[in-house]
């Protein structure tokens, strides 16, 4: 009998260490390098850079992008709206997997920024600075509760 009672405390310890891990999806991302860093702080190399508007309209703005393989690219994130946004740059399943956490925690913004993931506050702006390893695309989406389902995402083309 004791071991029943101590079954519901063990589930919220573990959903506990889950939520405070720091908002880090669970798979890798395959096309950023681990060298990316949410600082803003670009590498002497030549970087380009990207205004990013998100918005309460549930939109990311430019919802197309084209970056260079293998050179570091700073994303000027800019909250427009009054509501916490994030920009999560990973591939479908990245996102898919973000999702998900961003779901058992109850749809909150990340507790801390990632190497390719930022939230930023109503009104404020962030830098986050990725070098893509390899040529392809993949997406930037918001994921609190129910933004990445209604469209806040876009596309990164990687050349």
């Amino acid at each position: 009998m004791r071991s029943l009672r101590l079954a519901p405390l063990a589930a919220v310890a573990v959903l506990a260490a889950a939520c405070s891990s720091g908002g880090a999806p669970a798979a890798t991302n395959p096309i950023a390098s681990p060298t990316a860093t949410p600082s803003g702080v670009a590498s002497p190399e030549a970087a380009s850079r990207i205004d990013v508007m998100l918005s309460d309209q549930l939109r990311i703005d430019p919802a197309a992008m084209t970056v260079p393989v293998g050179r570091p690219v700073t994303f000027v994130v800019t909250n427009k709206g009054t509501t916490l946004h994030e920009f999560v740059v990973g591939d479908q399943a990245f996102q898919d997997a973000h999702d998900q956490e961003m779901m058992a925690g109850g749809g909150m913004s990340m507790s801390k920024d990632e190497p390719t993931a930022i939230g930023v506050e109503p009104g404020k702006t962030k830098e986050l600075t990725i070098t893509f390893d390899k040529a392809g695309t993949t997406l930037a989406g918001c994921h609190v509760t129910g933004h990445f389902a209604a469209g806040m995402r876009a596309e990164i083309t990687i050349q």
